[in-house]
């Protein structure tokens, strides 16, 4: 792009326009002389509207008009020759159908001497020709609708039309602006644009208008079409069943049949480390007596959050367990640690890697965002068919969905740690492991706690899940309030894992702020 900084305002005007820069330079001046809106006129957007957009590169204003054109264009086409009552002539012929049929059985009943049956079914017929009248009635009315249709589709064109008109130059005004400022904009009219719009407007006007203007819209277009296109072009569904899909599902399952075959060993070991941390945590929170764990559980807010979160925990514990909750809940936390301290203890190490390595954080990107965004149902699947049904294979769905979290925000608090700090440390002789631990860690641990916050948060939302697959708690307990519409027994349940997901939270953000001094 050739400079502009220096050009009178007219001549980088026409520069940009090319073609009828003149007229762009005044309209321009009028619109940057003006606050608010200038009425601008252009007749030329006006008149080729979305494919003045795409010549002049206003790819905005080119899709905005381009749909409201279609939209204004379907109510025309719907008033034109759309058929607005045949769903309604259609079902008043086949009640007609129905009615003659049943006549004609009542006649049959009548010679065969069956007096009452001949009655019912008349009676029948007589039913079915009062909703064949109310059919065509309303067929009638629907076609009585088509000039309204018509004329309100015709005034929507002309408003269109006028706010292209209006609107075109403030439009392509805000494209020079980013053009003279030296951004990516396209200047003068282009050939390829005009082409790209076109071919757009070929491939979504006509089969939109068949579409929602033709009451049957593939026999229409097979009814033009005729053998060009092998006499059938569905539009209304995409040609192709379900083939594919399932060729592809086959495979799928014999790679998990043989994954599962060849690698079982390893999926047991990974199950065996899982449940020894589970049995682990239910022995301290199960087999304990409870006044222990509740003490102690108080005890370690009051030291670690102050005695208002205390207080607050003290009241949790004490709906557990008159709610009879207790033995529930603790087997919900103790799968909840599981999962937690796994996030945490594979988490926390891969981001501080990629944090030190974009290329690792790159590879790893794409892998987090399926993990995060993929339907915890979908890959409750695998865990299935890869360790079966339990507690261990809940805590690795919960694994699954609660990591992303902690291993971003490490990340990101790595990244955010200053060069100019990581210097100054090493200029005074840091080794990397000092660094490390005595630089890095310490200013991204805000960013690493609120990593730990959300996964003890998005395990707990996995609670309900994993109970699908047979882990045990509070989450088997919402289960069945769903399937038995148990109201009552739902909502206690929700409260009681709020409860226990507000208390574990409040102590672990009590326990960053004593150790970071803060309030």
């Amino acid at each position: 792009m050739k400079d502009t900084a220096y050009q009178s305002p007219d001549l980088s005007v026409e520069e940009f326009a090319v073609e009828n820069g003149s007229y762009y330079a005044h309209e321009f001046a009028r619109i940057q002389g003006k606050t608010g809106f200038s009425w601008s006129w252009n007749t030329m957007a006006a008149v080729c509207g979305p494919l003045w957009g795409a010549a002049r590169g206003a790819w905005g204003f080119f899709w905005m008009f381009l749909v409201l054109e279609l939209f204004a264009l379907v109510q025309i086409g719907r008033g034109l020759w759309g058929e607005l009552g045949a769903d309604q002539l259609a079902r008043y012929e086949r009640l007609l159908s129905n009615i003659a049929k049943r006549e004609a059985q009542a006649a049959d009943l009548t010679a065969a001497g069956d007096a009452a049956g001949a009655a019912a079914k008349l009676k029948i017929a007589d039913n079915l020709r009062a909703a064949a009248d109310k059919a065509l009635e309303a067929a009638t009315a629907a076609n009585s609708t088509a000039v309204a249709i018509l004329l309100t589709g015709l005034a929507l064109m002309a408003a269109i039309k006028l706010a292209e008109g209006f609107y075109a130059n403030t439009a392509y005004e805000a494209q020079y602006l980013r053009w003279r400022s030296g951004q990516k904009a396209q200047s003068g009219m282009s050939r390829n644009g005009l082409i790209f719009g076109a071919i757009g407007l070929l491939a979504i006007w006509p089969l939109t208008l068949v579409r929602f203007t033709v009451a049957k819209p593939d026999e229409a277009l097979a009814n033009v079409t005729g053998g060009l296109l092998g006499g059938r072009l569905p539009i209304t569904e995409f040609p192709v069943g379900k083939e594919y899909f399932a060729a592809l599902s086959k495979k799928g399952d014999a790679g998990f049949d043989w994954l599962a075959n060849n690698f079982g060993d390893v999926f047991d070991g990974v199950t065996v480390g899982i449940r020894w941390v589970l049995d682990g945590l239910e022995v301290l929170l199960i087999q304990t007596p409870w006044p222990v764990v509740m003490f102690v559980t108080v005890v370690m807010a009051l030291r670690l959050a102050g005695p208002r979160v205390a207080i607050f925990t003290a009241a949790s514990l004490a709906y557990l367990a008159f709610m009879g909750l207790w033995e529930l809940a603790m087997i919900t936390v103790a799968l909840i640690g599981a999962g937690a301290f796994l996030c945490v203890a594979i988490g926390i190490p891969l981001g501080i890697w990629f944090g030190k390595s974009k290329r690792a954080y790159a590879i790893a990107e794409p892998v987090l965002d399926f993990m995060q965004t993929m339907p915890a149902f979908v890959y409750l699947i695998p865990i299935i068919a890869f360790f079966g049904t339990g507690k261990p294979p809940g805590v690795l769905a919960t694994l699954v969905f609660a990591m992303p979290p902690v291993i971003r925000l490490t990340a990101l608090g790595m990244r955010g740690v200053p060069e100019a700090t990581k210097e100054a440390a090493v200029a005074f002789g840091c080794s990397r492991r000092q660094l490390l631990f005595n630089v890095e860690l310490p200013l991204a641990l805000p960013s690493i706690m609120t990593g730990i916050n959300q996964t003890i948060l998005m395990s707990l939302s996995m609670v309900v899940i994993a109970s699908l697959i047979g882990a045990e708690g509070l989450g088997a307990l919402i289960l069945e309030a769903l399937q038995y519409a148990a109201k009552g027994q739902g909502l206690l349940g929700g409260l009681a894992i709020l409860f226990c997901a507000m208390v574990i939270d409040r102590i672990a953000q009590g326990a960053y702020r004593q150790k970071t001094g803060g309030h």
